[in-house]
């Protein structure tokens, strides 16, 4: 199967603290990878790694097979879409705006164009489309949210990093935003790769598990996997009463 990202013996250091220590890693095309670990353990590190945001002090980072040393970061930028907790849409952007921003640099929209693709946008995060004309002020934490993955989703990028994208909203909100996400990965077939705190949500939507800790992959696979034969007593107090 064709790899989205491949990192070849990978390490991260800001100044003299390296936070990332001997990365080798492969995603599938088409893989919905979760990312878990405690805080400080370089989850968000690797993720900035996939898209030129942090540079490697060792080792080498490939998405869809080139080498990120090769080209062009910004153009590799535009075609990765990225959503973080509390979704960071522009202020000043109406919905309409925010959601055709990618596709805005990329050639001259006529309105038409963008009227479409914010409602195709919408649609697909279950989001009405009298939204279009307002402002992110004007909506709620989980109309942010969805706005924020529909963004993220509007330049149709092969691949989505998420890092932590339902942690500011509230319990129930995030359990429908992850069905949202389960059903919109399958039916796209689009490669995610999710940060997360919390367990439950790893195993709610990851196809594959990765566990980080002190700046490595502790351990890594599939939910029934990790509950079987967990790698030792960090593992097991991590996955708790699953």
């Amino acid at each position: 199967m064709n790899k989205a990202i491949e990192m070849r013996n990978v390490s991260a250091a800001y100044g003299d603290n390296e936070v990332l220590r001997q990365i080798s890693l492969a995603v599938d095309m088409g893989e919905f990878l979760v990312i878990i670990g405690p805080s400080g353990c370089g989850k968000t590190t690797l993720l900035k790694l996939i898209n030129g945001l942090v540079v490697p002090t060792k080792g080498e980072v490939f998405v869809a097979g080139e080498r990120l040393s090769d080209c062009d970061l910004t153009a590799l930028r535009r075609k990765i879409g990225y959503a973080v907790q509390g979704a960071k849409l522009f202020p000043h952007l109406t919905v309409e705006d925010n959601i055709c921003y990618v596709p805005c640099l990329e050639r001259k929209m006529t309105k038409e164009e963008k009227q479409a693709l914010t409602e195709k946008m919408l649609a697909m995060t279950e989001l009405s489309p009298e939204l279009a004309s307002r402002f992110p002020s004007q909506l709620s934490g989980g109309q942010k949210q969805r706005v924020g993955i529909a963004r993220a989703m509007a330049a149709q990028p092969d691949i989505l990093l998420m890092d932590e994208p339902f942690g500011a909203v509230d319990e129930i909100t995030r359990r429908t935003l992850q069905e949202e996400l389960s059903v919109l990965q399958k039916k796209t077939g689009i490669t995610i790769v999710f940060i997360t705190h919390d367990i439950e949500e790893a195993f709610n939507l990851g196809s594959r598990i990765l566990i980080m800790k002190d700046g490595v992959i502790w351990q890594e696979g599939k939910k029934e996997e990790l509950l079987h034969a967990p790698r030792d007593g960090f593992v097991r107090q991590l996955i708790g009463g699953m």
